[in-house]
């Protein structure tokens, strides 16, 4: 029993923690940010005001994540974000193929209890930041409702992942908050005052079908005029959740004061429009239908952007500006949406893409004036129109990864953050990042230290592609098809096509390539071919008579002709895609981008896969063979297809798969890193989009390690990951190591990406 007597006032419950990083927002971006520090050996409190990690991918928000793939909508192949995040998404895939957001809260919540280096303290708000001078943080206090406890949180690092800022802004840092003048930096597709200056609030519901008639009574707050929404006639009773994303208000709001205020809106929304589908008689499949969930906090897009010693502009995301302090990248769409949200007659978004990847400086991500607070996630220096492409989720995470990273060095050598940005320490971040699999576009990785960069490597098999076996459909040509192929520089190799016709026809082929070699737009044309094809099956040679100056994929484009069917192969590669001209209209992708005035953006092509099951390659023989997947890839210090494979693959004949590394002397063997093909063109989206596999058929499932005396020294089955990391309790010593991928998830000759010997 405890009884205390009256008093004039008492304080909660303190604790007090001492950390070398304080991370504030458990969001993606916080959560990435936290484990990549820890794993590098720094101690971490991870701060968040919500009973769940994520964020807006959180079972309380349920977006699902996205960043530079685009719903795979545009034309940056292999560009999903890589280290942790990767590692999160591959995971969900495994455990989470029908995208249940519960589950993807375990998977994040998994992770960081994994981590004996964080601190988490979950439903605790910050309220009061200390600092021991204008430039520097001290400490920070915080709340916690649940256990009524307060914090004092110390340490000499802090990042803000919180969305609003609440560290950054009560530390005094510069922000910003609205849409920029196309005069400030020269923008050219800065808002104008009638579209807005701030992107709103969303909030979504899940329905589910009980299979007996079930009635709504809506609550009397409820939008009672649907056809206020100009949109209206877009709801159905098929959408719901983040499919949804259109229901959006309050960009002409203080949209983080007047977050409650948005939020009673969008409830009166959302039970309007479902009052609408249940009682409006035009959808009848909705009579057995019920709400499953309807969010209680809405997904925030915008609100403060810190300033760093770097802005991003519209200019480095189309041009694709490259940058000495790259550490991630983006590849999202501008994508601005009209202030009045789903009161707007304007449409729900205004997406333009560019051509490739974009690099992310990291002076982008820690406060100008503030010397020891970093920034991550949406509040990141960046204009309002650069914003508009680095807010999404994946490429937040991504570059809360690399201020994880950057704080690790920091702690190890007692710097600030803007001490990383001198050249030889910034490489170092960069070689640090590469190391976990986080892919920075033009830059390799090289390690000194790596015992694989001093073997001699050989393979069982390697292999040549001399053909994709016409094994598959037979498809009619009712839209543009390619089949993008990697070619070392040099002549274009002869090509050999089945076509058939049902008349006598014209076939046009056009041989493309990218203008800058690690896009995937081809948007240079290198010949067009035009063959008479009559009525009937034949082979079709295609001689290009085209050179490449330097390696780079190639589009082979068989335009549309209805009349013309074209074979298929069931053969699935690493590094080979085809691609189509069609319309993803999700993502503003309708065959074409085609700016209709002069708003800074390029127009040209969109030329996509599909997904798998579909999205086979186009059957074709290849004359030379493509020998571009040899062992060599595996220390060239690039971990996934750019301007090529970049990876080991086996000939699909070879029934035992194996690389070897061997080297004059035995070698003491600590530490093993392989990178296998974990597909970084499938975007994984976490909610919503089921998929139809839970592991990527380019990743091998089952390995084995083998010293010179071919004993077994290490054995894994049932892998789904990218990253594999292999630690030996005792070194192994041994002047060989021979690594035999044994079997695939899927049908796909066997591949690896890389791999790095301590």
């Amino acid at each position: 029993m405890i009884r205390e007597q009256a008093t004039d006032k008492r304080t909660p419950k303190t604790v007090r923690y001492e950390a070398d990083l304080i991370v504030v927002g458990g969001g993606l971006s916080g959560t990435c940010c936290a484990i990549t520090a820890a794993r590098a050996g720094t101690r971490v409190v991870l701060v968040q005001d919500r009973p769940v990690l994520g964020g807006n991918s959180s079972s309380e928000v349920r977006l699902w994540v996205l960043g530079a793939t685009s719903h795979m909508g545009n034309n940056n192949r292999w560009a999903r974000e890589g280290g942790f995040i990767d590692e999160v998404l591959l995971e969900n895939l495994y455990r989470n193929p029908e995208g249940n957001p519960l589950i993807f809260d375990t998977i994040l919540l998994e992770n960081v209890m994994n981590e004996p280096n964080i601190t988490l303290l979950l439903n605790t708000a910050v309220y009061e930041v200390e600092k021991s001078g204008p430039e520097t943080i001290s400490g920070i206090k915080a709340f916690c409702t649940q256990n009524s406890t307060s914090y004092e949180l110390v340490a000499p690092l802090f990042c803000d992942a919180s969305g609003d800022g609440i560290v950054a802004f009560q530390a005094g840092a510069a922000f910003r908050m609205g849409a920029e003048s196309t005069e400030e930096f020269g923008e050219k597709f800065a808002p104008t005052a009638e579209y807005g200056e701030l992107l709103g609030h969303s909030l979504y519901f899940y329905t589910k079908d009980t299979g007996k008639p079930v009635r709504f009574v809506p609550p009397a707050y409820a939008l009672q005029d649907i056809t206020k929404i100009p949109r209206y006639r877009r709801f159905n009773a098929k959408e719901f959740g983040c499919q949804l994303w259109w229901i959006e208000y309050g960009g002409r709001l203080d949209t983080v004061h007047d977050t409650e205020t948005i939020k009673w809106e969008l409830w009166k929304v959302v039970y309007g429009v479902w009052n609408h589908i249940k009682n409006s008689g035009q959808f009848p499949e909705a009579e057995t239908m019920t709400l499953e969930w309807v969010g209680q906090i809405p997904g925030k897009r915008e609100s403060r952007r810190f300033e760093g010693d770097y802005m991003l502009k519209q200019q480095d995301v189309v041009e694709q500006r490259t940058h000495p302090d790259a550490v991630a990248f983006g590849g999202w769409s501008l994508d601005l949406h009209p202030a009045d949200g789903v009161f707007s007659e304007k449409p729900g978004c205004n997406q333009w893409h560019s051509k490739g990847l974009y690099q992310i400086p990291y002076r982008c991500l820690y406060s100008r004036n503030v010397k020891n607070l970093f920034v991550a996630g949406r509040i990141i220096s960046a204009s309002h129109v650069a914003f508009a492409s680095s807010r999404v989720m994946g490429t937040s995470a991504h570059g809360g990864q690399a201020v994880g990273m950057a704080a690790a060095l920091c702690t190890r050598d007692g710097l600030l953050p803007r001490d990383l940005t001198e050249p030889v320490r910034m490489h170092e971040l960069q070689q640090e990042l590469l190391k976990t699999g986080q892919h920075i576009p033009g830059l390799h990785l090289y390690d000194s230290s790596d015992l694989a960069q001093s073997a001699t490597l050989t393979a069982s098999s390697e292999l040549r592609l001399n053909e994709l076996p016409a094994d598959g459909p037979l498809t009619p040509l009712t839209s543009s098809v390619g089949q993008m192929l990697p070619l070392p520089a040099g002549p274009v190799p002869q090509l050999t096509v089945g076509v058939s016709a049902d008349e006598d026809t014209t076939l046009t082929v056009e041989l493309r390539r990218s203008s800058k070699p690690e896009n995937h737009t081809p948007d240079v044309t290198l010949q067009t071919l035009t063959v008479p094809v009559p009525k009937g099956r034949q082979e079709v040679a295609l001689n290009f008579e085209a050179n490449l100056e330097e390696p780079a994929y190639v589009f082979v484009l068989f335009m549309k002709n209805e009349h013309i069917r074209l074979p298929y192969s069931t053969l699935r590669v690493t590094g080979i895609l085809s691609v189509f001209n069609k319309v993803n209209a999700a993502v503003s992708n309708f065959g074409k981008q085609e700016p209709t005035e002069d708003i800074g953006v390029e127009a040209f092509e969109f030329w996509t896969p599909e997904r798998r099951p579909k999205g086979l390659n186009l059957a074709m023989n290849i004359n030379p063979g493509i020998a571009l997947f040899g062992v060599e890839n595996l220390r060239n210090g690039v971990q996934r297809p750019t301007n090529q494979p970049n990876g080991y693959v086996a000939s699909p004949t070879d029934p035992n798969p194996t690389v070897t590394l061997a080297w004059p002397d035995a070698q003491r063997i600590s530490r093993v890193e392989l990178f296998f093909d974990g597909d970084f063109d499938h975007p994984l989206e976490t909610v919503i989009m089921t998929h139809p596999e839970t592991e990527v058929p380019f990743c091998v499932r089952d390995y084995m390690l083998c010293n010179d005396r071919k004993e077994r020294i290490f054995q894994k089955t049932d892998n789904h990951q990218t990253r594999n990391t292999i630690r030996f309790d005792q070194p192994a010593e041994t002047r060989s190591l021979t690594i035999h991928l044994k079997t695939m998830n899927g049908p796909a000759p066997a591949a690896l990406m890389e791999v790095r010997v301590y």
